[in-house]
């Protein structure tokens, strides 16, 4: 080996042992890919349960996050090709046949996200206008807004997209900026709820027959929640670029400490919104299907909470649209490109945009639960991906067989995959 070799060695080395800047970079940047509008709904299932099965969620959401994130960045890592994205490490290790499936999923992991956003943000909007605007009319003794929902819906979603296509570039740079405010000001909201709390929640205690059913239930949404795996692709190639043979090492330290940062904030903020709310007020929330923040400013006294709290949740919601649809588009353009590989690229990309928007408002206009669709479609799709697939890999592929030694952490991600996605078969009976 030549000595400009082992200086490489030695310094990538030394530099993977040291915490810097960068890192504190890539923590902020997975903590900013998680926190979307999933954490608005988070409060009202994970508080319907009662507070003690709450307690249980806290304490296994911060080792689901960070043992699966970890197993999914070694994953990429494992690839031979330093430059390989999750699809090519897939096509690596298990073929093409499997990168097939793989984006087939993945894009099925979005997807139904940006559905979900289609709903919240037309919700989101209709509460606005009739809490605190007070503009409505009753229909059915239904306070309603007045403008049809598929035309509120129509011209939400189109404005979001028109900003998507004529603005893109600005677009992502509103969007990466938004993200630390949202932040910020969820965790002064947390703190400001504190007088707020009463003791309502605590007597609600399940029978040990429903209580760890009702934990079973929560997983998906707490995977979703806390789900930043569209982002570790770019991060583990990041680490190998910058550490060499040392970026496993870097990756998991790096990992653990987003999973740490997004306990404490998040769960901060679920209690705090749960603690501050009884019961039927959070089941009522869910039968709105609107998010913990639009709820709260219709039953709180505070005239900041009133007006601020729908403006966060329109933010992060609009903000989330932003990235996950510009996800959705380029997984469907991978999967017609498949299907039809003459296809060129304007008529492929006119589709996709078209079948994105018109699904996204007709879904938006039948109005279905933003939780339902959370726990059947989006969340054990991004389990089979982010818990199960790593797993497997350990098994099967011999670049990751040497992590088949933490049988503990293996079992315990294997486990939580499979609970997220078996819950929806429970669920449904």
């Amino acid at each position: 080996m030549s000595e400009q070799a082992t200086t490489t060695i030695t310094d990538s080395t030394t530099n993977a042992a040291k915490w810097n800047k960068a890192d504190t970079e890539w923590v902020l940047s997975l903590f900013g890919t998680a926190v979307g509008a999933g954490v608005l709904f988070l409060p009202i299932k994970a508080g319907l349960g009662g507070f003690w099965p709450l307690v249980v969620l806290a304490l296994i959401a911060g080792p689901m996050t960070w043992l699966a994130h970890r197993s999914l960045a070694r994953f990429v890592l494992s690839s031979k090709n330093p430059d390989a994205d999750i699809t090519d490490v897939v096509e690596e290790h298990f073929g093409k046949g499997s990168a097939k499936l793989i984006t087939f999923a993945y894009f099925f992991a979005i997807y139904p996200i940006v559905l979900i956003y289609g709903v919240g943000i037309t919700n989101t909007f209709e509460s606005f206008i009739v809490n605190q605007l007070d503009i409505f009319e009753i229909v059915d003794n239904v306070k309603v807004s007045g403008i049809p929902r598929w035309l509120l819906s129509g011209g939400l979603i189109a404005a979001m997209t028109a900003m998507i296509l004529f603005g893109k570039d600005l677009m992502l740079k509103a969007t990466s900026a938004l993200v630390y405010p949202l932040v910020i000001i969820l965790f002064g909201l947390s703190l400001f709820l504190i007088p707020s709390w009463n003791t309502s929640m605590l007597t609600i205690v399940p029978e040990a027959s429903s209580f760890l059913p009702v934990i079973w239930l929560s997983i998906p949404l707490i995977v979703f929640s806390f789900n930043h795996s569209p982002v570790i692709s770019q991060f583990a190639k990041a680490q190998r670029k910058s550490y060499g043979e040392n970026a496993v090492a870097k990756s998991d330290l790096i990992c653990k400490r987003a999973g740490q940062m997004l306990l404490g904030f998040v769960m901060l903020f679920v209690f705090s919104c749960v603690l501050s709310l009884s019961p039927e007020q959070l089941a009522e929330a869910k039968a709105q299907n609107i998010s913990i923040l639009s709820y709260l400013a219709n039953v709180h006294d505070s005239v900041l909470i009133q007006y601020f709290g729908p403006f966060v949740a329109f933010a992060a919601i609009t903000s989330s649209y932003f990235g996950h649809y510009l996800g959705a588009q380029e997984g469907l353009n991978g999967l017609v490109k498949q299907v039809i590989p003459k296809a060129s690229e304007k008529k492929i990309s006119t589709f996709s945009i078209a079948f994105i928007v018109l699904t996204t408002w007709a879904v938006a206009i039948i109005n279905p639960s933003v939780l339902g669709l959370i726990e059947t479609i989006g969340a054990p799709m991004i389990a089979a991906i982010l818990f199960l697939m790593p797993m497997v890999a350990i098994k099967k592929v011999p670049a990751m067989q040497k992590y088949a030694s933490d049988k503990a952490a293996n079992i315990f991600v294997t486990i939580c995959g499979l609970l997220a996605i078996t819950s929806v078969i429970y669920g449904a009976f």
